[in-house]
């Protein structure tokens, strides 16, 4: 045993590496675990398909935040990203927060800092905030209004015609809105790494070779694959008109290819083509695009983090009590 003031190693590394024995049955292990501890489990759409398998719920950004909110569950695990986390842990202060891998970050959060989000606001004291639900609670706390990719268009919709706004930070889906409204929102210049990296030539080839088949793309793609879309909306919205369409039998998808194992499972005849990533050596050899934090949750992780109850979240009180004001004017809506 540990002495008291050395640390396991998993508290330095953001995430439990207790060995799990080979007769452990991960999936089995996992529910039993939730039912002893009364524990729920949310899983994004971009986690890897056997953890949304097992998971209670799966969805977007704003199905997972309006189901921690309901949850009588005392602990919460969140098998997405740290952001998301926070989220829960804003709306249900009193349970456990979890999240398998505390280093499980966003590029999008991470192109908005808090600091410097406080000094845009201040040169424009008269503009109401309006910030994407992906990022940190701190940005959270300087924002009037949340949004996710899916009701951004009816926030923004909601605040007056007249009204001056600062939309953060995903430059992408904040010009988007300003294309669809006719708004002229100042845009804070940020993006998801996995979103901004779609080939627009690979895209172009394959509508070619697929010239009937629908393409579905988030908005939080670049303006040139948008424009190559017929169909623009969230996970959510993207995994809906596929399931509402299931005669087209194919479908070009431009998101995080995560959310093809819902919509296969959703769809089983349905053929469908993930656009690529540009090639870099970071996605050289690689087909599909998928976000390296989004896939640092595990199936070992999430039954480490049921067992050991740990990493968990926390937030500072004051930035807290702020941050929680803008979600649940979105959740008003």
């Amino acid at each position: 045993m540990n002495p008291s003031n050395v640390k396991p190693s998993w508290q330095e590394k953001g995430y439990v590496d207790e060995p799990i024995g080979s007769d452990v049955n991960l999936r089995e292990s996992i529910r039993r675990l939730c039912d002893e501890k009364n524990a729920v489990i949310l899983a994004h759409y971009y986690v890897d398909g056997a953890i949304q398998d097992v998971a209670d719920f799966v969805g977007d950004s704003l199905a997972l935040a309006q189901q921690a909110s309901k949850t009588d569950a005392d602990i919460i695990v969140m098998c997405g990203v740290h952001f998301m986390a926070e989220t829960c842990k804003l709306l249900c202060p009193d349970k456990l927060v979890l999240l398998p891998d505390v280093t499980a970050g966003c590029s999008l959060a991470d192109s908005c800092d808090a600091r410097e989000l406080a000094e845009w606001k201040q040169a424009h004291p008269d503009y109401k905030v309006v910030s994407y639900v992906n990022t940190t609670a701190a940005v959270k706390a300087l924002t009037d209004i949340v949004c996710t990719s899916g009701n951004a268009l009816k926030v923004v919709q909601s605040l007056d015609e007249n009204e001056k706004i600062l939309f953060a930070p995903d430059y992408n889906l904040g010009s988007y809105i300003n294309s669809v409204t006719g708004r002229n929102m100042d845009l804070w210049h940020g993006g998801c790494h996995v979103h901004e990296r779609f080939s627009i030539d690979a895209l172009s080839a394959m509508k070619q070779q697929y010239p009937s088949v629908k393409v579905l793309a988030h908005p939080e793609c670049k303006a040139p694959i948008l424009a190559a879309a017929d169909i623009v909306g969230s996970t959510a919205v993207l995994l809906k008109y596929v399931m509402e369409h299931e005669e087209e039998k194919q479908f070009i998808i431009a998101t995080e290819a995560g959310i093809l194992h819902e919509m296969q499972k959703q769809c089983p005849d349905a053929v469908f083509h993930a656009v690529p990533p540009e090639i870099s050596e970071e996605t050289r050899g690689c087909h599909c695009n998928e976000c390296e934090f989004m896939k640092k949750n595990s199936m070992a992780k999430l039954y480490n983090t049921l067992k050991y109850e740990y990493p968990f979240v926390e937030l500072d009180a004051s930035i807290a009590a702020d941050a929680v004001k803008p979600i649940e004017r979105m959740l008003s809506l």
